[in-house]
């Protein structure tokens, strides 16, 4: 799987970019069809709390799934997002 990290007005350091890998990279564990994932990190407001929102676009053949989630760090946010597409990942298998 191709993973794609976007992120939005600042510079994401590694430490961060390998943590979305290896979060993401479980997603292929479930599935052996997909083809790439877009992780988009930005900051919204940045004067205030619960302000990272991480965007996943997951792309499997015929069908694009995508969550958005938020929380106070860009770690929490993807690991929220990873947990989200795990059970539309097992819906998609299943036909749902």
């Amino acid at each position: 799987m191709n993973i794609i990290i976007n992120s939005v007005k600042f510079k994401a350091d590694e430490k961060l970019e390998r943590f979305v890998n290896e979060k993401v990279a479980k997603l292929d564990r479930m599935a052996d069809n997909i083809v790439r994932c877009e992780v988009t990190l930005k900051v919204d407001k940045p004067e205030t709390d619960n302000n990272k929102i991480a965007e996943m676009q997951l792309f499997l053949p015929g069908q694009t799934l995508f969550n958005s989630k938020q929380a106070d760090t860009f770690e929490q946010a993807v690991a929220d997002c990873v947990d989200a597409m795990k059970n539309q990942v097992e819906r998609y298998k299943n036909g749902k």
